[in-house]
């Protein structure tokens, strides 16, 4: 598709409705109401669209959070329309917020992503230079979305500290090699199996790769309790991970179905900060 890409601030009643209308498309559950985005884009927050000509494509939604005394941007939804998927919007969309992020006075956006979902882990992590040290067990509990419908929902929070040496000179850790102490197995129908039985997880390597499948929504389809046993695994590896001080900073895509996730620990990455902006 040969198309010309542009954006914008949403800021009327009326870009609220365009916004409105593309959420019913990209998530198929009920919108947001108006009154609450046109609310939250004049106090704080932050509202983008993407276009192809008049017709809105994508948008991001932000509005402003605080904790711990301090105050950042809640990036709170991004949606691309089916059609217009896998053409860099998301990344441009992420890009201009983080702009007009910076001229409104934040040094800090987080968001919310299922650990499962490698497409959005690579964008957040090895695109747009994120880091996360922080898991969410099942955090919106039962949803009845496609996405999401059937198991827990757990997310990691991401970090984006939009002017630090992380994310300005695309910092990545200097590491010769990562460990991999997960091994990988597969199904009687293919699907990749996180061959662990919950022994001791390293705490003590510089940094490590844990493995993620690069298409959990097929496991979700074609083997539910699989996916289920991905979801818990995962989850303890990583609450465990986090309590030690590893942070995640990237991801390694491979062309075998399956994915790995590169952690360090959080001291080493220039965030530039002694603020956490932990989300309790």
């Amino acid at each position: 598709m040969n198309v010309n890409i542009t954006t914008r601030k949403l800021e009327t009643i009326e870009d609220m409705r365009l916004m409105q209308s593309l959420e019913k498309t990209v998530w198929g559950s009920e919108s947001i109401p108006i009154h609450q985005t046109y609310t939250a884009v004049t106090n704080g927050g932050l509202m983008l669209g993407a276009f192809d000509g008049e017709k809105i494509v994508g948008f991001s939604y932000g509005f402003t959070g605080f904790a711990n005394g301090k105050t950042y941007l809640c990036s709170h939804m991004l949606g691309i329309h089916p059609d217009y998927q896998l053409m860099g919007i998301g990344k441009m969309l992420k890009e201009n917020q983080r702009k007009f992020a910076i001229d409104m006075g934040y040094d800090l956006i987080t968001w919310t992503f299922d650990p499962l979902e490698s497409r959005n882990a690579y964008l957040n992590l090895s695109k747009l230079y994120g880091v996360c040290d922080i898991y969410l067990e099942n955090w919106y509990g039962e949803m009845e979305d496609g996405l999401n419908k059937g198991l827990p929902t757990d997310r990691f929070k991401i970090e984006w500290w939009i002017t630090s040496d992380r994310v300005e000179e695309s910092w990545i850790p200097t590491i010769d090699r990562f460990d991999r102490p997960f091994t990988v197995g597969s199904s009687e129908q293919g699907n990749p199996i996180l061959a662990w039985d919950e022994q001791d997880i390293p705490t003590n390597s510089a940094g490590i790769e844990i493995p993620i499948p690069e298409n959990f929504q097929l496991i979700k389809q074609n083997e539910p309790q699989l996916a289920l046993d991905w979801r818990l695994k995962i989850r303890t590896i990583f609450q465990t991970l986090f309590r030690d001080g590893y942070a995640l900073v990237s991801v390694n895509r491979t062309t075998l179905g399956i994915h790995y996730y590169q952690v360090v620990k959080r001291n080493t990455i220039p965030l530039n900060t002694n603020e956490r902006g932990e989300i309790e």
